[in-house]
């Protein structure tokens, strides 16, 4: 039944997508730019629905009063697609740093443009850095909010933390306060797997962490808060009723917290 449910849920979520896109075009191109994003606002929601609906299972989030008025930078956990699509709907204009290479790609290009993201190109990171800062700040400027994942790449629930010194420099740079995020959604959708286990995704936007701080106090601010957190909701998703199946990694850091991992079918 797991595998059935999950390969209906992915056929059904990469369907609705490529004919939400259809559908939503003229009015996504012909609206201002702020009304446009009720369209991928509205399927972000759409897909989390349809993740509950088919593969059982449901998104939980919490901590919408951390998030300041102004500008500001949101840091989430970076595990699995879900962490994607599911907290841009919670903010009032939110931008993203990309590879210049999604701007190419048809109607999806386009769809991202309309929305003036920070396209960059990877081939040196100091260059690449500099591009997104010098665009960032104009960005910011227009109240927006920054979405940064501190790690770079998705990695496993409960693996080792892998920060990358970049979103210090953009810390640094913009002048703004960063609001991590916790969750344990790999669990639920893993990276590189099509199985999407029933449960609820757990996710918590933290209190943010204020402008101004020293670049390593930032840093381990950053990196204790937002894994002090994801450790509580590991051992939680390990005590519920019905537990996830846990990567060897979630198992580790569950017996390092004195916490035995459940039982895996």
């Amino acid at each position: 039944m797991l595998v059935v449910r999950s390969l209906a849920f992915n056929v059904a979520f990469y369907l609705a997508l490529i004919v939400q896109m259809l559908f939503w075009t003229p009015y996504y191109f012909l609206a201002p730019r702020h009304a446009a994003w009720f369209v991928p606002k509205f399927w972000a929601r759409s897909s989390l629905k349809l993740q509950e609906w088919i593969a059982g299972t449901k998104s939980h989030i919490e901590g919408m009063e951390n998030l300041p008025d102004g500008p500001f930078i949101l840091a989430p956990k970076h595990q699995s697609f879900w962490d994607t699509i599911a907290f841009f709907p919670y903010l009032r204009d939110p931008v993203y740093i990309l590879k210049r290479e999604l701007m190419w790609i048809p109607f999806f290009g386009w769809y991202v443009g309309k929305m003036k993201m920070i396209p960059i190109h990877r081939g040196s990171r100091s260059k690449a850095l500099k591009q997104a800062l010098v665009v960032a700040k104009e960005r910011m400027a227009d109240n927006r909010q920054l979405i940064i994942y501190p790690e770079g790449t998705r990695r496993a629930p409960g693996d080792e933390p892998a920060y990358k010194w970049g979103i210090v420099e953009i810390y640094a740079a913009l002048g703004v306060p960063v609001v991590p995020v916790a969750h344990v959604a790999g669990l639920y959708w893993p990276r590189r797997k099509f199985l999407r286990f029933p449960g609820t995704i757990h996710a918590r936007f933290l209190p943010p962490i204020e402008a101004g701080l020293e670049k390593d106090e930032f840093m381990a601010r950053l990196v204790r808060e937002t894994e002090a957190a994801c450790d509580e909701l590991l051992v939680e998703a390990a005590r519920s009723e019905n537990p996830p199946h846990f990567p060897p990694t979630a198992v580790r850091r569950l017996r390092e917290l004195g916490v035995e991992p459940p039982v895996q079918s």
